[in-house]
C-alpha cells in the first residue's frame, strides 16, 4: 500500500454517555456524541484545524494556541481542542481574525527554531513544517539577533533516537505520552518561560534516565526534536504494511513503514485493538536482527555434530530431511521420530508441522515450548470452566476495581498491557501483588499496590487456599452466582476443605511467609472490592503445582462471582507472541486442533477423512519423554521449527544428552541457536517481516502478520514445512497461508468463522468465531460457562520434592527483563544489549554479605542439577532466602541449574523453583568454558569450495 500518516484528529473519542449533540462547523450541521471536542467533531467531519499540542493519543492541553475557533456569541477565541461541543453552538474554523491570529503564534515558534529543513531528518514528515504552510506562513518578521535555543547539544545516548533540544517547542506531548501512554513519568518539563525545556530524570540523557523506550515520546514528537536514527540515516519512509509484533504475547499491531525493501521504523497503529496505538523497546526498536549478519540464510547438512557445516541448496537439505527420517522409521519403527511446533511463528505453520508429524510421520510426537511454559493453563481452565484460555480482552482491565498479579511481572513480560494496567491504577482501581520479588508494580510513580503478597517460590497453591478460606468463613462468596452458575455440591466440598483451620492465613503463614494479617485483607479487598480480575504468568504455571494454581485461580473467581463479564476474569499473560495459537493448532501430543483429544474417534474421524490417512490414537511423547527415549536408544529423529530446547528447557545437561543420542536433529531457525549445536540439518528460517499468516496473541486475538518484505533465505516458513512433507510423500499444494487458515477453520470448531478477508475488513477476531459467535468473543463465559456448570476443584498443597536444606539453602526463581526476549536470539542482535548486556544473579544484601559478596562480583550458583557462574547483583528486589535470574544469555546457561521436576498433570517442567547455594567464584566455569568451546567447533561453516 502507499505511503500515508494515519489521521489524528487531535483529542481522544467521547467517553460515551449515550447523548449525541449537533452543532454547526463551518455552515455544515454535524451530530456527535457529548463531550467531543470542537477539533475532533471538525475533523471527523472533513476540516483539520491546525495543532501543534494535541493528539488524539493524548488528553487535551491547550497550549500551542494554534488551534483557535469564533464561537458565534462567545467572546474571545477558545482553544478547539479543549473546548467541548454544545447543543446549537455556530462554529468557525478559519476567518480573517484566525488567520492572523495564526500566523502570528506560528511566526513564534518558528523565529525560536532553526530553519534547515531541507537536511532535517523529519523533512516531509514534520508537524511544525505542515502547519506553518496550514496557517499560511511565509516569512518571519523576527531575527536570531536575541536569544534562542538553539545551538544546545544532542543527546545520541539512546540506541534508537536522538534528542535535538534545540528543535523543541515545548509541546509537552514527549511528557504527556510518557505520562498519559507509557506510565513511566520519565520526562518532565524544566524550567519557565523562555527556559522551559524538556529532561529526562532530573537532566540525566536518555539512556541513564528511567526512560524504557517505549517511543511514545518519539511517535508523539511533532518536530525533529526526538527521532529515530534509522529515519535519519535512510530518510523518511514510503510505504506501510500493517502487520503484528512478533515478541510476546499482547499482540501489538504496527505499521511497517519502508522506504522500498529496507524497514525504516515501526509505528504502533493506532487502529490496533491489543495496543491502542501503544508499543513497547522490542516491537517499536529490536527489529534489526532480520538482517544481523548471524543470520543464516542458505541451508546447511553435516554427517556428525563435530563436522564443519556443509551449504547446501534447498533441494538437498530438503531430501536429506525426508530420507533420514524414513531411514529412521524403517530402521526403529514409526513412533521413532517427532518434532517440535513453534510459538514464534505462525498459526498456519504451527498447524503444517503438527500435521506432518501426524500425516507424514504416522505418530503423534509433536510437542511445543507452549506445553512448557503454559500447559498448566489448558488443564486447569478447561478443567474449571470448559476451554483453555483466558476470559477477557486487554480493553477489560479499564472496568476493573481490583487487579490481583500472581506469578506475573507485566512491565517486564508484557509492557504495552502493563501501561493499560497502570492507567487504570492511576484512576483509583486497587492492586494486589502475589511474587516472591517486589517488581515495579508494586511501587513506582504513581502506581502503588495495596498490598504485595512475597511469597516463598512453590507456595502458590497453599497461599490462594489461605485467600479462599477468608472468603468461605468471612461469607464473602456470591452464592446466587455459584448456585446459578456452578455446581452447588461441587461448592460444598470446596468450601469444606478450604474452610479447615489448617487452611487459615495464620496457619499457612510459616509456610507461605506471608503475615496472615496481609492475606486477610488481600482477600477481603478481592472479594468485596468491585470488579476484580485475575492476571497470572509462568510464576503460576511453571510448578509441579501448575495446574493445581490454576485450578485454584479460577476457584476464587467463581467464588466471588468474578467471571463473565467485563472487568473481571482469570487472564493468563501468554510469555510469546503465539503460545496461544500453537496451543490452539493442535501442538500437544495428545490434542488436535481446538484441544480434541487424539482418543477422540469423531474428532479423529474427522481428520482423517480430510488428511485421507488413518491417525494414530494414542497420544504420542512430549520433549521430555523424547529426550529420556533418546538417551534409551529408541528416539532417534526431532524435527525442530523454531525453538531453543537446549537453552529454553530445563537441565541442560539431559537435553544436550537426548540431542546427542539421535541420528537426525533437524532445527528450522534464523540463526545458528543452542540447540543447532547438535543439529545435522539447518533450515534457514524467515522472519515475521517476511511472511504471511496469523498469530493468536494472549486474549484470544487472531491478527494478521502481513509480509513487508521478500524472504531473505528464498522460502517462508510455512513453504519449508511444505516442501519437507512433500519430500515424505505427501500432496500438499497451498499456494498461500490463507489456505491453510481455511483448512484450520474446517477442522477447528471455534475458529470456523476466521478467514482472511474478515481478518483484513476487521483487523482481528477473537475466538470462539463460528456460526455462535459470529462476530468473536471478547469476553468468556457470559450467562454461563463453555462446560455448563463451573467446577469447583480441591487443591491440595503438595510440597515440590525440590527441598532446601544445609547444601542448598537458597530457592532460585528464573524470569525476564523488558529489553530482552525468551531466550534473547533476536533481541541479543539488537541493540538491546545496552540495557542487558548479561544475566545477573539478583541476591539480597543479607544473603551477599553472610557469603562475602559484593555487587558485580563473579559468583558460582549450584543446584542438584549443575553449576554455572554469573555476576551478582545486590537487591532488595527478592526477599532474603530467594535469588534470581534471568535467561537470555547463552553463555550463562541459567537452565543448567534447574531441574526435572514437572507440574502432575502437565509435565510443564518446573522452572521458578530450584534449591541453590550461591558462592565467590573467580569467573566462568570450567563447564561454561567447555560448553562454549564445544558450541564455536559446532558452528564452523565450511569453505564453499570444500563444500562443492
Amino acid at each position: 500500500m502507499g505511503f500515508t500518516r494515519e489521521i489524528d484528529h487531535g483529542t481522544p473519542p467521547a467517553l460515551a454517555t449515550g447523548r449525541d449533540i449537533t452543532l454547526t462547523i463551518d455552515g455544515e450541521a454535524v451530530t456527535l456524541p457529548e463531550g467531543t471536542s470542537i477539533m475532533r467533531a471538525a475533523s471527523l467531519t472533513g476540516t483539520a484545524i491546525p495543532k501543534l499540542c494535541a493528539s488524539d493519543n493524548l488528553e487535551s492541553f491547550g497550549s500551542c494556541r494554534l488551534c483557535l475557533v469564533e464561537i458565534e456569541g462567545r467572546n474571545g477565541y477558545p482553544a478547539s481542542c479543549t473546548t467541548p461541543i454544545a447543543d446549537g453552538m455556530i462554529v468557525r474554523t478559519q476567518t480573517d481574525r484566525l488567520k492572523q491570529l495564526r500566523k502570528g503564534v506560528m511566526e513564534l515558534y518558528i523565529s525560536d527554531h532553526p530553519l534547515d529543513c531541507l537536511t532535517c531528518g523529519a523533512n516531509g514528515d514534520c508537524e511544525l513544517q505542515d502547519q506553518a504552510g496550514a496557517v499560511g506562513l511565509r516569512d518571519v518578521r523576527y531575527g536570531y539577533d536575541g536569544a534562542t535555543n538553539m545551538g544546545q547539544a544532542k543527546d545520541h545516548s539512546n540506541p534508537y533516537f536522538d534528542f535535538d533540544p534545540s528543535k523543541c517547542i515545548a509541546c509537552s506531548r514527549c511528557v504527556r505520552a510518557c505520562d498519559e501512554v507509557q506510565g513511566t513519568f520519565a520526562l518532565t518539563m524544566e524550567g519557565r518561560g523562555f527556559d522551559t525545556k524538556v529532561s529526562p530524570s532530573q537532566g540525566q540523557d536518555f539512556l541513564s534516565s528511567e526512560c524504557v523506550s517505549c517511543g511514545a515520546c518519539v511517535q508523539a514528537c511533532p518536530t525533529a526534536t526526538l527521532i529515530e536514527k534509522k529515519v535519519v540515516e535512510v530518510g523518511t519512509p514510503e510505504k506501510a504494511v500493517v502487520t503484528t509484533c512478533a515478541y510476546c504475547g499482547v499482540g501489538c499491531t504496527f505499521r511497517a513503514e519502508m522506504r522500498g525493501e529496507e524497514l525504516v521504523r515501526m509505528v504502533p497503529w493506532k487502529d490496533g485493538k491489543a495496543n491502542r496505538g501503544h508499543s513497547c523497546v522490542k516491537g517499536r526498536f529490536a527489529w534489526g536482527y532480520a538482517r544481523h549478519q548471524d543470520r543464516i540464510l542458505k541451508p546447511m547438512v553435516r554427517q556428525n555434530i563435530t563436522d564443519p557445516w556443509q551449504e547446501v541448496s534447498w533441494e538437498e537439505a530438503i531430501a536429506r530431511v525426508a530420507s533420514d527420517f524414513r531411514h529412521i522409521q524403517a530402521k526403529f519403527g514409526t513412533r521413532a521420530v517427532g518434532g517440535i511446533t513453534s510459538s514464534r511463528c505462525t498459526n498456519e505453520e504451527t498447524f503444517l508441522v503438527q500435521k506432518m508429524i501426524r500425516q507424514g510421520f504416522g505418530n503423534n510426537n509433536v510437542d511445543t515450548c507452549a506445553r512448557v511454559c503454559h500447559s498448566p493453563t489448558g488443564y486447569g481452565l478447561k478443567t474449571t470452566f470448559g476451554t483453555s484460555a483466558g476470559t477477557q480482552d486487554f480493553d477489560s482491565v479499564m472496568q476493573s476495581d481490583v487487579m490481583l498479579v500472581i506469578g506475573a511481572n507485566p512491565t517486564d513480560g508484557h509492557p504495552v498491557f502493563a501501561s493499560r494496567m497502570k492507567k487504570r491504577l492511576r484512576q483509583g482501581a486497587k492492586l494486589i501483588v502475589v511474587d516472591p520479588r517486589r517488581t515495579d508494580l508494586v511501587k513506582s510513580p504513581h502506581v502503588e499496590a495495596e498490598h504485595h503478597l512475597p511469597l516463598r517460590p512453590g507456595t502458590n497453591v497453599a497461599l490462594l487456599t489461605a485467600m479462599a478460606h477468608v472468603i468461605v468463613t468471612e461469607r464473602l462468596f456470591d452464592e446466587s452466582f455459584i448456585r446459578e452458575r456452578c455446581d452447588w455440591d461441587e461448592f460444598l466440598d470446596w468450601s469444606d476443605f478450604v474452610a479447615e483451620a489448617h487452611r487459615s492465613p495464620e496457619a499457612t503463614e510459616a509456610l507461605t511467609g506471608v503475615m496472615s494479617e496481609e492475606v486477610r485483607a488481600a482477600a477481603r479487598l478481592y472479594a468485596t472490592g468491585g470488579n476484580a480480575a485475575i492476571y497470572y504468568g509462568l510464576g503460576v504455571t511453571e510448578h509441579s503445582q501448575g495446574s493445581s494454581t490454576v485450578m485454584a485461580i479460577a476457584n476464587l473467581a467463581m467464588a466471588t462471582g468474578n467471571v463473565g463479564r467485563e472487568g473481571v476474569g482469570v487472564n493468563p499473560l501468554r510469555g510469546q507472541n503465539n503460545v496461544q495459537g500453537a496451543c490452539d493448532m493442535g501442538s500437544f501430543p495428545h490434542e488436535f486442533s481446538g484441544y480434541r483429544h487424539v482418543s477422540d474417534e469423531g474428532a479423529r474421524t474427522l481428520f482423517e477423512n480430510a488428511w485421507g490417512v488413518k491417525l494414530d490414537s494414542e497420544p504420542g511423547l512430549r520433549i521430555p519423554n523424547m529426550l529420556d527415549a533418546a538417551t534409551d536408544g529408541h528416539f532417534k529423529g526431532l524435527f525442530i521449527q523454531g525453538e531453543d530446547i537446549l537453552q529454553s528447557d530445563p537441565n541442560t545437561h539431559h537435553v544436550a544428552a537426548g540431542l546427542a543420542a539421535m541420528e537426525c536433529v533437524v532445527v528450522q531457525d534464523l540463526f545458528l541457536n543452542e540447540t543447532a549445536n547438535y543439529a545435522h540439518v539447518f533450515l534457514p528460517g524467515s522472519t515475521f517481516l517476511e511472511k504471511d499468516g496469523t498469530f493468536t496473541n494472549a486474549e484470544r486475538r487472531i491478527q494478521r502478520v502481513r509480509k513487508v518484505m521478500a524472504p531473505l533465505n528464498g522460502h517462508a516458513d510455512w513453504e519449508i514445512v511444505q516442501l519437507v512433507a512433500q519430500a515424505l510423500g505427501l500432496d500438499w499444494d497451498y499456494k498461500h497461508p490463507s489456505e491453510i487458515m481455511d483448512e484450520i477453520a474446517a477442522l477447528t470448531p471455534t475458529f470456523a468463522g476466521v478467514h482472511y478477508d474478515r481478518l483484513d475488513d476487521e483487523g482481528s477476531l477473537q475466538w470462539p468465531a463460528n456460526d455462535a459467535a459470529p462476530d468473536g468473543t471478547p469476553t468468556m463465559h457470559i450467562g454461563g460457562f463453555v462446560r455448563g456448570k463451573g467446577k469447583f476443584v480441591v487443591t491440595d498443597y503438595v510440597p515440590t520434592d525440590e527441598k532446601t536444606g544445609p547444601r542448598f539453602p537458597l530457592l532460585l526463581t528464573t524470569g525476564r527483563i523488558l529489553s530482552h526476549y525468551n531466550v534473547g536470539a533476536q533481541t541479543r542482535r539488537t541493540a538491546n544489549t545496552a540495557w542487558h548486556p548479561e544475566d545477573r544473579l539478583e541476591i539480597h544484601p543479607l544473603d551477599a554479605e553472610n557469603r562475602g559478596i559484593k555487587e558485580s562480583d563473579w559468583v558460582s550458583l549450584r543446584s542438584r542439577a549443575g553449576e554455572t557462574t554469573l555476576r551478582a547483583l545486590i537487591t532488595e528486589r527478592v526477599a532474603p532466602g530467594v535469588v534470581y535470574t534471568t535467561f537470555h544469555h547463552p553463555d550463562t546457561q541459567a537452565n543448567v541449574i534447574t531441574t526435572d521436576y514437572s507440574d502432575w498433570a502437565t509435565n510443564c517442567p518446573e522452572y521458578k523453583v530450584t534449591a541453590v547455594q550461591v558462592g565467590l567464584s573467580n569467573g566462568p566455569s570450567d563447564w561454561q568454558e567447555d560448553y562454549a568451546d564445544h558450541a564455536r567447533k559446532s558452528r564452523r561453516i565450511a569453505p564453499i569450495e570444500a563444500a562443492e
